[in-house]
Order: structure tokens, then sequence, then C-alpha cells
């Protein structure tokens, strides 16, 4: 695997890419889709909410996936604090800003969100996303280090102060002024589990039984919260700021905390220096590549459809079947798949075993079992990228997943504060909608949207133009 952990770029990129996608396809009207292509509670044509409604699309897989890839992340970016001497006080320190950054970004984001002013936004309406845009590109650009430290410092304070001012004048479709309660909760969820997470991964980072005993924490938890008068109870619903913190939020740990795991291993690979003398034969890595994202699909086909029996016979069949080619194989890359696997295989068998719990999988209300089989599917979607990547060296060929994973808070705004704002401003976003004459002219739309703001975020990828909190 290459000193980068491309694959888990990919991962991380395919992950807002699609979400991107799934933001930009036909939603109602005459260019609806089918149900697969929506969250699965809120089918077509109405798209009306249906929390009762178990299953789970392609779309559900988005954030479990991003999560994911940001649990992975977490080894490599606090060892190399670690490593460069840092206390423990001073990383949980940098994990707070960092926490309270993404909360910033949560706010701001939404507040410039041209849908926020109005269902059918007004050029000034775009004008305001393109302002946010600069706002959020002042503030979270990587300034290069032979700037002046307190001059990027003042730059960032005064940044924000004009944002906030800015916001508190305009008027909303859901009430006026800049509130904390306006804000992107996809963010906002990452900031929550991106500041609990690596300060669980901080302290049990040699010690993998105690990280794996809070999922038991967590589990006792979400059992027990609607048990009136019990201290889990009231945890669960001690929220003194519930714009920006919930008890809740940190249920995605169930993601993030399976994703750290796998970054452990990822990292002792980067690390080990070890090459591999005799690569496996081509057919091995063919197999595992297929059945990878065969096992992928075939979830969210049985999954959606409910053919729970079938779903669950094919994949343990699917799972055996990888078990027995590992089981042929040698290598040290090999040898990390398999390891990997079989944490694969096991959040996604649990995650199936609990699919009849709370009513069966559904992303909204979250479910015990969205979290787990998303883990495992996560995982086996990174280890097809690393075959695709590490193994057949084709990285070229998925170049532009690995630019947005590497530039991920610019590509999540790309489209909606680049892309979308240029095309209305010039009148080019009418041109696209003459396409909306059937479902899946509409579906090429958002695809063209989609690949377009890829490429602004591998735009500045390639010019070294990086965010960061």
């Amino acid at each position: 695997m290459t000193k980068r952990a491309d694959a888990l770029d990919a991962l991380r990129g395919f992950a807002i890419i699609t979400m991107i996608l799934s933001g930009s396809i036909p939603f109602s009207g005459p260019a609806s889709l089918p149900g697969w292509m929506y969250h699965a509670q809120l089918p077509p044509p109405t798209h009306t909410f249906n929390p009762n409604y178990p299953g789970i699309t392609w779309v559900d897989l988005v954030f479990p996936f991003f999560l994911f890839s940001m649990g992975a992340a977490f080894p490599f970016a606090l060892r190399k604090r670690i490593e460069q001497g840092a206390s423990n006080f001073t990383i949980i320190f940098q994990a707070i800003k960092k926490g309270l950054l993404l909360v910033v970004f949560a706010l701001f984001l939404q507040h410039s969100k041209p849908y926020a002013f109005s269902g059918n936004p007004e050029s000034s309406h775009w004008l305001i996303a393109l302002f946010g845009f600069v706002i959020l590109f002042l503030i979270f650009y990587r300034y290069p280090e032979k700037f002046n430290s307190k001059l990027i410092i003042a730059v960032k304070i005064l940044a924000g102060i004009i944002a906030i001012f800015f916001f508190s004048q305009l008027t909303y479709s859901k009430g006026s002024g800049f509130l904390l309660s306006r804000s992107d909760i996809i963010i906002l969820v990452l900031a929550n589990v991106a500041l609990f997470g690596s300060i669980i991964w901080l302290f049990t980072k040699d010690n993998l039984l105690i990280r794996l005993s809070f999922l038991a924490f967590l589990l006792a938890f979400r059992i027990t919260h609607n048990i009136e008068g019990s201290w889990t109870a009231w945890i669960w619903n001690l929220t003194p700021v519930p714009e920006i913190y919930k008890f809740y939020f940190l249920q995605y740990l169930f993601i993030v905390i399976p994703g750290t795991i796998v970054g452990d291993l990822i990292y002792k690979l980067i690390n080990s220096n070890v090459n591999d003398k005799e690569p496996e034969k081509n057919v091995y890595a063919y197999l595992i590549l297929l059945l990878s994202i065969f096992i992928i699909i075939w979830n969210l086909f049985g999954l959606y459809n409910r053919y729970l029996i079938l779903n669950l016979t094919g994949t343990v069949l699917f799972l055996f079947l990888m078990f027995l080619i590992f089981s042929k194989t040698k290598s040290h890359l090999f040898m990390f798949y398999k390891s990997i696997f079989y944490w694969a295989a096991f959040w996604l068998l649990i995650g199936l075993s609990f699919e009849s719990f709370e009513g069966g999988i559904k992303k909204d209300p979250s479910t015990l079992s969205y979290y787990l089989v998303t883990s495992g599917l996560a995982i086996f979607c990174l280890i097809a990228f690393s075959v695709v990547i590490d193994f057949f060296k084709k990285k070229k060929a998925i170049n532009l997943l690995i630019e947005n994973g590497q530039n991920p808070m610019i590509a999540y705004l790309s489209g909606s504060h680049i892309v979308m704002p240029i095309l209305a401003l010039t009148g080019l976003s009418s041109l696209l909608n003459y396409i909306l004459i059937n479902p899946w002219l509409g579906f090429l739309k958002g695809l063209t949207l989609t690949l377009l703001a890829a490429l602004v975020t591998s735009l500045f990828t390639r010019n070294k133009i990086f965010w960061r909190s």
C-alpha cells in the first residue's frame, strides 16, 4: 500500500462524490427516479418520510462510508502528533479546536446555502453562496508556513466576525438572522464524532479491547435511554447546547470506531517496510475485487427488497468464498486484506443479526443494524479500491476520487457553493433543466453537476490548495 494510503483517500472521495450525486439527482416532478435511487425512507413519487419503512439504498451508504474513512484517518493524524512529541493534553486541545472549527464550518455553510433562503433561489442567493465560499476559504485555507501566523489568525477572526454580522442581517425561509440551530447536520455530526472518536483512539491506541468496550457502553445507552428515571436516560438527554451537541450523535461512533481499527492496520502495513517478492496471482486479485463489490451490491439488493433470508445466505456464501481465496494467498498485501476482511465479515454479520431489531435496518432513524452493516460494507469498498490501486497499480483510473478525498472540505461544498452558483448566474443551469423530461436524463443532469464539482475540487488539490480544520 502506498505511503499516502491512497485507497483510504479514494474511499473518502467516493463517499463525498456520491453524496453530491445523491443531492443532485431529481427529487420530484417528471424526472423522479426509482425508489432505490433515493434514501429508502423517502420513496418516490411523493418522497414523504416514512420512518417505518426498512431497507437501505446506495444513497444510505455515502455518509457512513465518509464517517468510516474519517475514523480510519485518526491513527495517521494522531500518531504523527505523538511522534512530534505532543502531549495527550495538547492533542485533546487540538481535537476540541478541530471540533469547534467543524461546528463553525457547519454554521457558515448552512447560512450561505441558496436553498436556505428559498426553494427557488434568486441571483442574490447564489451570490451569497459565493460569498460564503470566500469566507470559508479565508477561515479554513491551509496557509503556507511562510505566512505570518499572527496575521493568519487575524484574517480568520475577521472573516468570522464579518460572516456572523452579514448572515445576521439576512432573512431565511425558516427565521431571520444568524442562528446556532441553522447548521449543516452532516458536518455537525462529524464535529461530534471527530472530537470523541479521536479522544477514544488516543487513550486506547494500544488496547483494542478497551476501545471495543466503548461500543458495548454505547449499546447499553441505546437500549436503556428510554427507561424513565435511569441515569443513562439522564446522560442521553443532557444537552447543554442542543444546537451543537447531542448524545445521540455519538451513536455514529459505531461506524467511526471500526474505522479506527482498520486505520491502525493500514498504518501498520504502510510502516512495515515489507516488500512482497512474489506477488499473488492476478486471478486471486480479480476474485477479491469482484466479490468485494458484489457483497456490497448484494446486500443493498437484499435489504432494500427485504429478501432477508436470501440476503443472509448469499452473504455467508460469498464470505466463505473470500475466506477460501485468502487461505491460498501469502503475500504481505493480501495478509492485510485478510485481516481487514475478518473485521468486515464480523461487522456485517453482526449487523445482519441485528436487522430485525428496531424495526429493520434504516438510515433515518438510524438503527444499530445500519451502523454495523455499513461499517462492514465500507471495509469491502476499501479492499476493492486497494486492489485497484496497490495491486493492479491503476491509481490513475480513480485519481479523481483520490484527489477529492484528499480535499474533503472543498469537495463537500464545491457543488453548492461554486458550480451551482456559477451555472445559475450565467444562465447555464436553465439549459440543463431542459433535459428534465424523463428520469434518466434527469440523472444525467445530476451526474454532470457532480462531475463538475469533482473536477473543481481536483483543480484545487492539484494546485496544492487545501482546507483544514
